[in-house]
């Protein structure tokens, strides 16, 4: 309940009696579960992320066994999250904008959100044996965000379409890595 309406609303802009009355229930109920407004945007974060990582992973699972396949599922995952009629951006990047004090919640869980992504990204270039698995995933991350960017300023049929066909550009352009590494 809260997080559609942080997500929907924007989270300074909703107010715990809000919340309250949407769920039916008193703001000191929730106040009783989580000591400020600042714990339940932290807690809204944390399960966003629990809730992408599991999409990250089922897609990555589904897609077989190449590395290659593999990340190309991820922007597939990603394009279809920007399709939808409800896309008003990454949850994690509207956060950091929202909440810029690192030692926030909200913060902190957005940085390991986006931790998390950046290091699967780089897991998964690393299998590709190509000569600088970072440098690759450092570009693939460019795009990942940029996908959501442009998703949100442009929707689905602005730049945000061609991200999948820029991260096969990159993955192709990538070079093996030598016999002596």
């Amino acid at each position: 309940m809260a997080g559609n309406l942080f997500y929907l609303r924007g989270i300074r802009a909703t107010g715990v009696d809000l919340i309250a009355a949407e769920a039916g229930v008193a703001p000191t109920t929730l106040y009783r579960l989580f000591a400020s407004k600042d714990d339940l945007v932290g807690a809204y974060v944390e399960r966003a992320d629990l809730d992408f990582r599991g999409r990250f992973t089922a897609a990555v699972e589904e897609a077989g066994p190449d590395p290659r396949d593999q990340i190309l599922a991820v922007f597939d995952m990603v394009f279809a999250e920007v399709s939808t009629a409800t896309f008003r951006g990454c949850k994690f990047l509207m956060s950091l904008a929202e909440f810029p004090e690192p030692d926030l919640p909200a913060h902190h869980n957005a940085v390991v959100a986006k931790s998390w992504t950046k290091v699967r990204i780089r897991e998964l270039t690393d299998q590709l044996g190509v000569e600088d698995p970072d440098a690759l995933a450092d570009h693939l991350m460019l795009v990942f965000e940029g996908l959501h960017a442009s998703g949100q300023s442009f929707g689905p049929d602005g730049p945000a379409k061609r991200g999948r066909g820029l991260a096969e550009r990159l993955l192709a352009a990538a070079a093996p890595r030598s016999n002596g590494s």
